[in-house]
């Protein structure tokens, strides 16, 4: 994904982030009354305003918050309320703190202020990310979700367990009919699954299975990266992540290694844009979620 792999540089060396991010411009696409979209350099972020003030799902980094902040200005005027993190990883959360600083009340899943307070080691960057600063940490945290009812609309975000990572999740606003999805759906690259962070390849379906109940052909949606996208393109991806998980699994059962699976290319079919995780990338990470499955988070509660 572009968004992390510039993290990634942006952590690594300062002054190519100071480069990268001053060229990097906020777009605003507006997609139901009271919801617009805005792109930059990190995860996609969503923009809930109108007569209770703004709400963002994500908030991409810290250097950006400033033409984040003018991008809703140029929506809707008023300070920018809540926060709400689809989860840890830091092209989604690096702007917390200057919002949090700002008066934002930050809203994530137990898991994102756990890791984001204890920091982390991101094995597919062979990164160690540093604790966040307390004006970082989500103030409000939930275990299975939590509807916030702004600007005329109920907005529920609903926790999906171990799909991207462990602490995932979707954000639905009923009237306006827009879906986040945050990282577990991404139209960029191959999907990221973040075993370091207890992702897994069967969370990651479950994710887009539990998302597709929320859609229907009018719903416009939300990826972590990429643009925004309709239920045919969400089913798609659904339908890969299936049959390469089938795959991998076949081999698994066959007995093949590693490298052999690899090998035999069985994300072949599914041809995506450039981005961090490439195809071979993708099925290591399936072969290796299906060999060391995370622990079973256990169901919702309806």
């Amino acid at each position: 994904m572009r968004g992390l792999l510039v993290a990634i540089a942006a952590l690594l060396s300062t002054s190519a982030s100071a480069q990268d991010f001053s060229k990097t411009e906020i777009r605003v696409e507006k997609l139901a009354p009271g919801v617009a979209v805005l792109f930059g350099a990190g995860g996609n972020i969503a923009l809930s305003y109108g007569v209770d003030g703004n709400l963002l799902v994500d908030d991409q980094f810290a250097p950006l918050t400033d033409r984040i902040l003018a991008a809703v200005a140029s929506v809707d005027p008023d300070p920018v309320k809540f926060v709400v993190n689809t989860h840890w990883h830091f092209d989604h959360t690096g702007g917390n703190e200057n919002l949090g600083e700002r008066g934002a009340v930050i809203v994530a899943h137990d898991n994102v202020r756990t890791r984001m307070s204890a920091g982390q080691f991101l094995a597919a960057a062979n990164m160690q990310v540093p604790p966040a600063p307390g004006a970082a940490l989500p103030v409000v945290t939930f275990t299975d979700g939590v509807t916030l009812h702004l600007n005329g609309d109920d907005i529920h975000v609903e926790h999906v367990s171990n799909g991207h990572t462990d602490g995932d999740s979707i954000v639905h606003w009923k009237k306006a009919n827009v879906l986040h999805t945050g990282d577990t759906f991404v139209r960029t690259g191959y999907p990221f699954i973040d075993i370091s962070s207890g992702g897994s390849i069967d969370g990651l379906i479950a994710a887009a299975t539990r998302g597709l109940t929320f859609t229907n052909a009018g719903t416009r949606i939300v990826p972590g990266h990429g643009e925004v996208a309709r239920r045919a393109d969400y089913v798609a991806f659904r339908a890969m992540l299936v049959d390469v998980r089938g795959k991998v699994a076949a081999g698994i059962a066959a007995k093949r290694s590693k490298a052999q699976i690899v090998g035999g290319k069985p994300a072949s079919k599914y041809p995506r844009p450039a981005g961090f995780i490439t195809a071979d990338k993708f099925v290591e990470a399936v072969y290796d979620s299906l060999r060391s499955p995370p622990k079973k988070a256990r169901p919702h509660r309806h």
